[in-house]
């Protein structure tokens, strides 16, 4: 992220880990113009911020915060805009379509808006407790689309799955928030299975995008936020070779 902001503006874009009872005095000391937020604080910052958009209080998440003139924060949500630019990126139709999404944190929430804005015929959200969950699975095995929004299967546990093979072997399409690896084993066994198949890369990379638009008002084209995406690619490439 740091490298993906230094190109979009010239400003410092550091990287703060709060524990849980320090976040309220970190909010509170307002020593920041704008704030990119993750898990687990993406629900949190709903009840801490002063006005949301309308994005971020549909969606029930926040994970971009701008400093008003006033010393206000107004919260929004850019991961609704970077899950949408991997849709356009894939060109895969939504609408009507019945999609299974995995986890119900924040980067879930903000899928749903965003399957439901395209018209997805049905959206099945799978939890680990809910009346949805990794045990039932197989009663969605008619999903054409699935989502992965956990942190399964993230560096360094690449050889973990959410799902197993025989539910991707009647899926169309299979969009993985991940970005580290690229491919993860999820993406790789869907692949194996006849499945198309876009990890999280070009998500991180839009929802930095719609960030800094958020934070001084700059446009960027498609064709931009494409190349950029493919020289974060073939950073990460070099980084994390193989």
């Amino acid at each position: 992220s740091p490298e993906l902001h230094a190109f979009f503006g010239n400003y410092d874009y550091e990287l703060f880990e709060v524990p849980p009872d320090q976040l309220g005095d970190f909010i509170r000391a307002r020593d920041f113009q704008g704030l990119n937020v993750t898990i687990p604080y993406k629900t949190t910052m709903l009840a801490i911020c002063d006005d949301l958009t309308e994005a971020a209080a549909a969606i029930g998440s926040v994970n971009t915060v701008v400093k008003q003139l006033d010393g206000s924060l107004l919260g929004d949500n850019t991961d609704a805009a970077g899950f949408e630019g991997m849709v356009w990126k894939s060109r895969m139709r939504i609408l009507g379509r019945k999609c299974l999404v995995l986890g119900s944190g924040g980067a879930s929430l903000s899928v749903q808006y965003v399957l439901r804005k395209l018209g997805a015929g049905e959206i099945v959200v799978i939890s680990r407790t809910g009346e949805d969950n990794y045990t039932n699975l197989d009663r969605h095995r008619d999903a054409s689309i699935l989502v992965n929004t956990t942190p399964v299967g993230m560096y360094p546990q690449i050889d973990e799955m959410p799902v197993g093979r025989e539910i991707l072997e009647n899926t169309e399409y299979v969009f993985d928030a991940v970005y580290n690896p690229m491919e993860t084993k999820l993406l790789k066994t869907a692949r194996e299975c006849g499945c198309k198949v876009l990890g999280g890369l070009s998500m991180l990379v839009w929802q930095a995008a719609a960030s800094h638009k958020i934070w001084d008002g700059s446009q960027y084209t498609y064709d931009e936020i494409a190349a950029l995406c493919e020289e974060t690619k073939q950073e990460l490439l070099r980084v994390f070779p193989g």
